[in-house]
């Protein structure tokens, strides 16, 4: 699903990072010396990748089903109901006709299954990252099939998440609007917090203050507080009939005054685009409507990388292994665990790395490679985060930040087992605490761009150190085989007091693998989505290239004030 497009320059991310100059593209990074990891699999490994690679085949074979499940959006009837008899695109073909090609970045693509409301195929909207004209675009498109376009707490909290990427990576927004609203039910799970509907409005006022342009389309239902979406955008297209924008539709209006209206008399195309004002491009159909956004998105005040820079970055070596072999390196558990240096070695150029503390705190391995020709500095753990790892995280994530390099963190933190109740036990937890707090200190304060992988667990506060979810990563993705919970299954010894009834230990553990999985925590987004092991070094590709493309905006430094509407 993913294309191969490099482009050269350094990195940054919002508001706190350096200001950029424009001019960035037409420099060449140093060349790189850096010394290859040439790591097979020996046979001494056997057993633990043949039990890895069993337990990937039938994780990849759960998350293509669930995935297959998802894009079937809310049914046959649905589907038919949308597309014969309201004669509108479904959300593929609308992303098809807007973007560039088909090679986009989905974000959270299971968001929205085994929820305690039901399954909501992806949450009810379509999310990602793709091309328009070259320039990487968030997009937001609501799919009318799923609940008819409701909204439900997770679609919330989806929609809010896209918002949160295209602000941290200064990209334009383009919202797809087919929707009836909020679910009623669940309203107050909706509307009254910080970080619910409202806040979809404030995001829209912040990103126009901050010069991040925002494109809606409205190409169907836009109801109640859907009706704010469009008409906050800088610029906003309207499909001819299939289109509407209103606070309370003819219904209501029936009910409160006793006037029978259409819908289109009452919020249609024509009268937002010719009477009202709250739209600026009327469209006779859905394919002109994005041809209109296409137009729109190349008025957009950003330079592209020159070709020569593309060139230049488009020769970077493939590592010395396939990527496939990563299947045999994701850990069934901890235990199965090989070192991170060879997963490391399958991701970067030419299995090249700078390792930077080599035979300090080896639990940690951290230093410097590139990835399709973007510099980053690695962070991978390689067992337990004692203080000596602590230490040379912090040391090394301070140093990525002076020079102004992204940052990629490779997540398995070790299991806690159950502590040792003396006092010289007391002392190790008590320094290795003081420095696991220096290193979660350096990672929050840090402001060059943050991706982290989980690829294997995520277990209690070695996560935070290792830019998890609540140090806000640009984008965090989870393999299959993850695990992410406070404590990991099987350590639910540690949690109960001494003497506790073995069944009610075996009950805690049963809902430890359960709620622990990658598939519970990636349909309450928790994360940006599953991805296969092999397909990591074509995601982290998309990734950097979409974080550097900040650099290409023009003018950002000049602040001013949200965009007015008439």
């Amino acid at each position: 699903m993913y294309r191969c497009i490099t482009r050269h320059g350094e990195h940054n991310v919002q508001s706190p990072a350096r200001p950029m100059s424009s001019g960035a593209g037409r420099r060449r990074a140093l060349p790189s010396a850096f010394p290859a990891l040439d790591l097979p699999l020996q046979p001494l490994f056997r057993h633990v990748c043949e039990a890895n690679f069993k337990n990937s085949t039938s994780c990849q074979n759960k998350y293509e089903e669930l995935l297959k499940k998802v894009r079937k959006g809310g049914g046959e009837n649905a589907v038919a109901r949308h597309t014969q008899r309201n004669k509108k695109l479904l959300v593929k073909d609308r992303l098809h006709l807007l973007l560039d090609d088909e090679d986009f970045l989905e974000l959270s693509p299971l968001a929205g299954l085994g929820l305690p409301y039901g399954d909501i195929p992806s949450a009810g909207c379509l999310t990602g990252i793709g091309r328009i004209n070259g320039l990487w675009c968030v997009f937001i498109a609501n799919d009318a099939t799923v609940k008819g376009g409701t909204a439900y707490p997770i679609t919330v909290k989806k929609q809010l998440r896209a918002q949160e990427v295209a602000i941290q990576n200064r990209l334009p927004c383009v919202y797809l609007v087919d929707s009836g609203g909020a679910f009623l039910p669940l309203q107050s799970e909706i509307f009254p917090d910080k970080n619910q509907g409202g806040r979809t409005f404030y995001n829209e006022a912040i990103m126009s203050a901050m010069k991040i342009p925002q494109v809606a389309v409205v190409c169907g239902s836009c109801t109640a507080g859907g009706a704010y979406i469009p008409t906050m955008a800088e610029e906003a297209v309207m499909v001819h009939k299939i289109g509407t924008i209103f606070l309370g539709g003819p219904p209501l209006v029936k009910a409160a005054t006793g006037e029978e209206v259409t819908p289109e008399d009452l919020g249609g195309a024509t009268l937002h685009s010719a009477v009202s004002g709250c739209v600026d491009h009327f469209a006779k159909h859905e394919k002109e409507a994005y041809e209109c956004t296409r137009n729109i998105i190349s008025t957009l005040n950003y330079q592209l990388p020159w070709e020569d820079d593309e060139q230049s970055l488009g020769a970077e070596e493939e590592p010395l292994h396939s990527c496939e072999e990563l299947l045999q390196l994701a850990p069934l558990n901890y235990h199965h665990s090989l070192d991170v240096h060879m997963v490391v070695s399958r991701l970067t150029d030419g299995s090249r790395f700078q390792e930077f503390k080599g035979l300090y705190g080896t639990t940690l391995v951290t230093g410097f490679a590139k990835i399709h020709g973007h510099q980053v500095g690695i962070v991978a753990s390689n067992g337990e985060l004692s203080k000596e790892a602590s230490l040379k995280g912090s040391h090394f994530v301070q140093l990525c930040d002076q020079r102004d390099i992204p940052l990629l963190f490779l997540q398995n933190t070790v299991p806690r087992p159950k502590q040792t109740l003396d006092v010289a036990q007391a002392e190790v937890n008590s320094n290795c605490l003081k420095a696991q707090s220096s290193m979660m200190s350096a990672v929050a304060c840090a402001s060059v761009p943050k991706i982290t992988v989980v690829i294997g667990g995520c277990h209690g506060v070695d996560s935070y150190a290792m830019c998890g979810r609540s140090f806000d990563p640009n984008f965090l993705f989870l393999w299959p085989n993850a695990r992410v919970s406070v404590t990991a299954p099987g350590h639910a010894g540690s949690l109960l007091p001494p003497g506790e009834d073995p069944e009610e230990e075996q009950k805690v553990n049963r809902k430890l693998e359960e709620e622990s999985s990658a598939f519970f925590s990636s349909g309450r987004l928790w994360d940006d989505g599953i991805i296969l092991p092999q397909d990591t070094r074509k995601v982290l590709r998309d990734c950097l290239d979409i974080i550097k493309q900040q650099q290409y905006q023009l003018s950002t430094e000049k602040q001013r004030s949200a965009l007015l509407r008439i």
